[in-house]
């Protein structure tokens, strides 16, 4: 499988993601699932100056990127999956297939209505019913900020609060 970390983050390509995950991942290629930042060319300029020349970006709307999901999976490019909200992440595994697939919460910021689950994650029950949705489409999901960070399961991820 060459789509080594399934992610939900907020920022989508930054720092953490390029470096602290892309460096010790060899990655590529950054397929960045979204539907308004598909059609939007300069905010993908943005994004793409963050990479620099290591690796590429895709970006792809939900419908899009769950046809080309089985063949990056194939290939032989190592890549990351990112998407910018637990709906959107959802919403691809609603379409294509996520049995046996990871999906990694990494960057979920306070709003109204969200609460703590760990400094990096904050979560609302929409969150967590699409959290159980990506779990009941296969997936086991987690969180963790960094590649050395302490997982958080999904038994806190769904916890009431």
């Amino acid at each position: 499988m060459s789509i080594v970390l399934q992610r939900v983050d907020e920022r989508l390509i930054h720092g953490q993601v390029v470096i602290g995950w892309g460096m010790r991942l060899h990655v590529q290629r950054f397929i960045v699932v979204d539907d308004e930042l598909a059609s939007s060319d300069w905010e993908q300029e943005l994004y793409e100056i963050a990479l620099g020349e290591e690796a590429e970006a895709i970006f792809l709307g939900v419908a899009e990127a769950a046809v080309q999901l089985a063949e990056w999976r194939a290939d032989d490019t190592i890549s990351v999956l990112l998407t910018r909200s637990l709906h959107t992440m959802r919403r691809l595994s609603d379409l294509a297939e996520f049995h046996g697939t990871e999906v990694n919460l990494g960057g979920i910021h306070d709003a109204p209505g969200r609460c703590e689950v760990a400094s990096y994650l904050h979560l609302d029950d929409t969150d967590r019913a699409d959290i159980q949705a990506l779990i009941d489409h296969g997936a086991d999901v987690s969180g963790r900020d960094l590649p050395e960070a302490r997982r958080v399961g999904s038994d806190v991820l769904l916890a009431p609060r």
